[in-house]
């Protein structure tokens, strides 16, 4: 009797611990633009969009659209933390590398102390191809609470 008890209480509290959880994505964006030219920032939404506003379903019998305006997908209330830009007229700039992953670690240890844990780090770079000096580098930053 006491093992089903035991499984019980288990099992509303894993179900419970499962419907709890919710996820926050955090953005850095750090210029790779020549001579201090780019802008670079870490992005933190502070309101939630519902996807489904803005999903349509499309099929060869049905070609209707979601006809909801772009602009009322874009977040009005966010948080914009100033970075450095990885170059200056000097070139790469070690010292504002430096500055930056102070900056991302204070962040990640604030919403750690917040309650949230890193789950995932996912990163990308953008520029037009070979030769090109512009670009961003792009990385997101997953917590789950």
């Amino acid at each position: 009797m006491k093992k089903i008890v035991f499984i019980a209480l288990f099992a509303i509290a894993a179900t419970f611990d499962m419907s709890a959880q919710q996820y926050k994505v955090i953005t850095s964006v750090e210029s790779i633009v020549p001579n201090g030219l780019g802008r670079s920032r870490i992005i933190n939404a502070l309101e939630e969009k519902d996807y489904k506003e803005y999903t349509s379903v499309r099929s060869e019998e049905d070609n209707s659209r979601n006809k909801s305006d772009r602009s009322e997908i874009r977040v009005k209330n966010f948080e914009e933390t100033k970075l450095l830009n990885f170059y200056n007229l000097g070139g790469i700039r070690f010292q504002n590398i430096a500055a930056n992953d102070a900056l991302i670690t204070n962040m990640i240890n604030t919403m750690i102390a917040d309650g949230w844990s890193l789950e995932y780090v996912t990163s990308a770079v953008e520029s037009a191809g070979k030769g090109d000096g512009n670009g961003i580098f792009i990385t997101r930053y997953i917590f789950k609470k």
